[in-house]
């Protein structure tokens, strides 16, 4: 059977419920409250009927002021904001983004808090809107530091709201009181710090601190404020002394300049030392060892030696004789002729007959000697032939 047949009890298969479970239609409500003041006001009228017109009409104005009135209670709270609803004044509760209805006027009213905006706050200056520091303010500005300098320090707070009862209700001004709640910190921290530190290196470590102690105390105020970050804008010493703030940054870069360039100097010239100490350090390990392998091998050729010469005395003395002689005459320009036939060994000084002509006394030396004519000759000819070169080369 359908559902909106006859006998069928009208149950709208959609919805799962019956149509009377469904809210009152607004103008049987207005209807119903409407004859409830028309009898109202005719039972007042002590039923006469000639009252009954002006009284019924006068019950009809109401109900459309009330309906009007009740109408002005429909409020829509946009995406990104909240909507905080108070009673005669007193917190009520909050409203998430979307189309609600409170009590009209003035019983209930509602304010609406952007909880995603990006507000921020200026602490020792003021800007022009872009947050371009326009001027300092010195009373916000000037703090005293641990070595007793001042030093002119602006912030920017970037903040959101992430309680809309508590940044509506728990601090007169929010955001005064996180102004002053920054400042407190800031001076804090800055008085425990060197003018150096806050100038130079300090800055991001400073900031960080002075967020998460502005967000500690905002937290224990119940202030409904998130600090998001905490900017440096400017610090600097005052302008009285720019000058000689300015020569003593200079020559601070000065010092670091150097500090570098010899550091960079000793980066080049240790490592070159160090490779020729180790260089040195390896080659004198090579001539140990050198010397080492030398003398052992030396002593193990004695030793050899040594029993050969226990085996053939004679034999092995003369070999010596002769292997010493060898390495000995190699190295000079002398010859030694064996004339056979005679006891008399030749012994020629070829470096002196290179140095200058056989004169007739090197022959009668050479005679004497009882050498062979051949030899003689080729002796005088050779001779003869290094002068007249040595000669020409003189030319």
């Amino acid at each position: 059977m359908s559902w909106n047949e006859p006998g069928g009890n009208k149950k709208d298969p959609w919805s799962g419920r019956e149509r009377q479970d469904t809210p009152p239609d607004l103008e049987a409500v207005m209807r119903s409250l409407q004859e409830k003041i028309g009898n109202l006001f005719r039972g007042g009228s002590g039923g006469r009927s000639g009252g009954g017109n002006p009284m019924r009409m006068m019950g009809l104005l109401v109900a459309i002021a009330l309906a009007i009135w009740a109408l002005t209670g429909i409020y829509i709270v946009d995406e990104g904001n909240r909507g905080v609803v108070t009673r005669f004044g007193r917190y009520s509760e909050t409203t998430l983004p979307g189309p609600h209805w409170r009590l009209p006027a003035p019983i209930e009213s509602v304010t609406i808090v952007n909880v995603e905006q990006q507000r921020f706050i200026e602490v020792g200056y003021r800007s022009g809107g872009r947050q371009q520091a326009m001027g300092s303010v010195p009373r916000e500005a000037l703090m005293l530091t641990q070595d007793e300098n001042i030093v002119d320090i602006r912030l920017a707070v970037q903040y959101q709201i992430k309680d809309a009862k508590n940044y509506l209700f728990n601090v007169l001004d929010p955001d005064v009181t996180l102004k002053q709640v920054t400042e407190s910190a800031e001076r804090g921290i800055i008085g425990k710090s060197s003018m150096d530190f806050v100038l130079t290196e300090g800055r991001s470590g400073i900031a960080d601190e002075i967020k998460a102690e502005v967000q500690q105390i905002l937290d224990q105020y119940h202030t409904g404020i998130r600090v998001i970050t905490v900017n440096f804008v400017d610090a600097q010493p005052p302008e009285e002394v720019q000058n000689a703030f300015e020569d003593a940054i200079k020559a601070r870069e000065d010092e670091q300049r150097l500090k570098n360039e010899a550091e960079a100097y000793a980066n080049e010239v240790v490592p070159k030392a160090r490779g020729a100490a180790a260089r040195l350090t390896e080659e004198s390990e090579a001539y140990k060892l050198k010397l080492i392998a030398k003398a052992q091998g030396e002593a193990g050729r004695f030793k050899q030696l040594l029993t050969e010469y226990e085996k053939a005395p004679e034999v092995t003395r003369e070999r010596l004789y002769l292997d010493t002689m060898e390495s000995v005459l190699e190295k000079t320009n002398t010859l030694m002729l064996d004339v056979k036939g005679g006891n008399n060994m030749i012994y020629l000084p070829i470096d002196k007959l290179q140095r200058q002509a056989v004169s007739p006394e090197a022959v009668k030396e050479a005679e004497t000697l009882q050498a062979p004519q051949d030899v003689l000759d080729n002796a005088v000819k050779n001779s003869r032939a290094t002068t007249r070169g040595r000669e020409g080369r003189g030319q």
